[in-house]
């Protein structure tokens, strides 16, 4: 990751009012997120939680260009989102490999598109290194396991050094003891960095492990209903920090906030159907 100060000056990300509306497939107006406004500083890692269906993913695809806002504002390094910013990174709950490619064909890729063929490979063998799979360079995505799959997503993100890096769900696919392994290899590669992190997840403890403010939204049209300083010391072990009284008060807090939110979201889809 970009390396640098956690206390950088000045915001990185902006959303100021920020409205998103979609047409539904019977023609109605859907609002997906409403009004937001929130700032993300370089180096700080922001975890957003809330119901099912709220319009978690709406806000990371404001940020990175790949839906318009219909209000508002949406700013990356202080200049209005206008198609996809320079330096942003994407990782989705399904990994982006292309089977055809070896693990270092998949790393390497985005480098080449980008123009960077010459340090192309050296880069990618390096980060390959970083996630802690040298020796898997030649293999290809079938003949590896879930966890390999993230390690080679991740590094195939954090290759291209992005100032901002967008994470819906990631590790939502993994098994228990998996997740818990990618959470910590991934603030090991971030700690100390100054690329942004917003990440969206359905899992608080998840939230609170990782982030340095966890943001509740509401049920949908999706607000931003509060946001939770996470003032737990770095570096972090996840399976450690889950039994510290800590950690669990500030899940007490948050999950009191985000609770009410969840069972309005229930009883509109009870009504729906």
């Amino acid at each position: 990751m970009t390396e640098g100060s956690n206390a950088a000056t000045g915001p990185i990300i902006e959303l100021e009012r920020a409205t998103k509306r979609f047409l539904s497939g019977r023609g109605e107006v859907h609002v997906a997120v409403s009004e937001l406004t929130l700032s993300v500083r370089p180096g700080e890692f922001i975890a957003v939680v809330g119901p099912t269906g709220c319009g978690k993913s709406t806000t990371l695809s404001l940020v990175s260009g790949l839906e318009p806002s219909s209000e508002g504002s949406v700013r990356v390094a202080g200049t209005e989102v206008n198609g996809i910013p320079d330096r942003i990174g994407y990782m989705f709950q399904a990994d982006a490999l292309m089977p055809w490619r070896t693990v270092l064909g998949n790393v390497s890729a985005g480098l080449k598109w980008r123009g960077d063929k010459v340090d192309a490979l050296a880069k990618a063998r390096d980060w390959i290194g970083r996630v802690g799979l040298s020796g898997f360079e030649d293999y290809y995505p079938h003949q590896l396991s879930g966890g390999m799959r993230k390690r080679v997503a991740l590094a195939q993100v954090l290759v291209t050094e992005p100032h901002i890096l967008l994470m819906d769900e990631p590790f939502s696919a993994l098994d228990v003891q998996t997740r818990a392994l990618m959470q910590d290899e991934l603030l090991r590669l971030w700690q100390g960095s100054s690329t942004a992190v917003v990440f969206v997840t359905h899992d608080l403890e998840e939230a609170i492990t990782l982030a340095d403010r966890v943001v509740v939204m509401t049920a949908s049209p999706a607000r931003i209903k509060e946001v939770f300083d996470i003032g737990l010391a770095r570096p972090r072990q996840v399976e450690e920090l889950r039994v510290e009284p800590d950690f669990i008060e500030l899940y007490k807090q948050i999950w009191s906030c985000l609770s009410d939110e969840v069972a309005i979201a229930r009883r509109e889809a009870v009504g729906v159907n």
